[in-house]
């Protein structure tokens, strides 16, 4: 049978038979129900030059509006009351986009729209932008560096350099000090420990000069305390002892020197030295340690008692005015000290040379400090000087 469905001119004839029509449809088409019209294939734009032809253009990436949902458009199942829908032919060169069941090419899925991407190509072509899609941003290559750049990256760089070159001359300098601070402190530390070595080492000469005997110097110092006592027809030494004060000052002498002017009730006595006299009067006198006390009205400087006991061996010096001759001095060592015994009093014996007028004179130690008062010397003998201990006198007059 044929159809009277066919195109005149062409020289085709549509009407085969069922079996031939199978070949474009998905199934036999119902009895009694003309074929629609099949339409031409819409014609894509030309590709624009230096795409090869028949090659697909990369598809452009678009950003679509978020969707919140999708639903395909009904399409009307196939079955066997109804024709199927025409297939359009490929066209060589055109990519095409197709729906369900076609074989051409699909968007990828829309980003964002929870469903499967629109069917056809976007407006405007393949090229074209979906409606709502975001334009693509152009990105700028990056600017080179211009001479101004260029001159402040130089200047950055000199910066750095100059600010770690200082930093670490400022390291350096800050050890340098720290190292000469320690350096001046050692130098100070050694200073004074230096010094005071020398100071004790001065104190020590000092002492050792102080203790050195020297007669010349223990003379000059006694000499102007000493005087020549005339009592009477006798002569003999006093010595000034003490501070003075505002009635006068006090001296010290042997009893036996002013005795007979004592027993004769009378007080008075004389002080000589070269061509001065001075009026002294008999204060106090103890007839058992043979010591008195005079008192001058004129200020003298007194001398000084010594504290302690002497010892054996200690070098003195004594001075007087043995047979009247003034301002004598002799020398010599402490040859023992006697204690109080048999009714006798405690005396210094001493080896230095006296004689008749040294009674009463002063026995001056290496400090220039009194420690007796010459009183006698043995007869028949050599060398055995006695004098009164300093101590007794003060104890027995309150005047050292």
């Amino acid at each position: 049978m044929t159809s009277g469905h066919g195109r005149s001119g062409a020289g085709e004839d549509f009407g085969a038979t069922p079996a031939d029509d199978t070949r474009d449809r998905p199934g036999p088409w119902p009895p009694a129900v003309d074929r629609p019209p099949v339409q031409p294939p819409p014609i894509a734009p030309a590709p624009p030059a230096g795409v090869a032809h028949g090659t697909p253009e990369p598809a452009r990436p678009t950003v679509a509006p978020p969707r919140t949902t999708w639903s395909p458009p009904p399409q009307p199942g196939p079955s066997e009351d109804a024709p199927a829908a025409p297939v359009a032919a490929a066209v060589p060169g055109v990519p095409t986009y197709g729906g369900p069941g076609t074989s051409g090419a699909a968007y990828p899925p829309l980003p964002g729209s929870g469903g499967p991407p629109p069917v056809g190509p976007p407006p405007g072509g393949p090229g074209g932008i979906w409606p709502g899609a975001a334009h693509p941003v152009p990105v700028r290559a990056p600017r080179p560096l211009g001479l101004l750049g260029w001159v402040a990256v130089l200047a950055i760089g000199a910066l750095l350099v100059v600010t770690g070159v200082q930093a670490y001359q400022i390291h350096r300098l800050t050890d340098r000090l720290a190292d000469t601070d320690r350096r001046l402190v050692a130098g100070q530390e050694d200073s004074q420990a230096r010094l005071d070595g020398l100071e004790a080492r001065a104190k020590t000469l000092e002492s050792e000069v102080g203790a050195a005997f020297d007669p010349e110097v223990i003379a000059a110092a006694a000499l102007p305390s000493v005087f020549r006592v005339r009592a009477g027809r006798f002569t003999g030494s006093a010595f000034a002892v003490g501070e003075s004060t505002a009635g006068g000052t006090n001296l010290f002498t042997n009893f036996h020197v002013v005795e007979g002017v004592w027993d004769d009730g009378d007080r008075e006595v004389f002080l000589e030295r070269t061509d001065q006299r001075f009026p002294a009067t008999i204060v106090e006198v103890d007839k058992d340690n043979d010591i008195a006390q005079l008192r001058t009205t004129g200020k003298f400087t007194g001398l000084t008692a010594a504290p302690g006991e002497v010892k054996p061996g200690q070098q003195i010096v004594v001075v007087g005015a043995p047979l009247g001759l003034e301002d004598s001095v002799t020398t010599g060592v402490v040859s023992a000290f006697r204690e109080a015994k048999g009714g006798d009093p405690a005396a210094i014996q001493f080896d230095a040379p006296i004689n008749p007028g040294n009674s009463g004179g002063p026995v001056v130690n290496g400090e220039r400090q009194v420690v007796g008062i010459a009183t006698a010397k043995a007869r028949d003998a050599e060398g055995i000087g006695l004098a009164v201990p300093i101590g007794t006198a003060c104890e027995a007059f309150d005047i050292c």
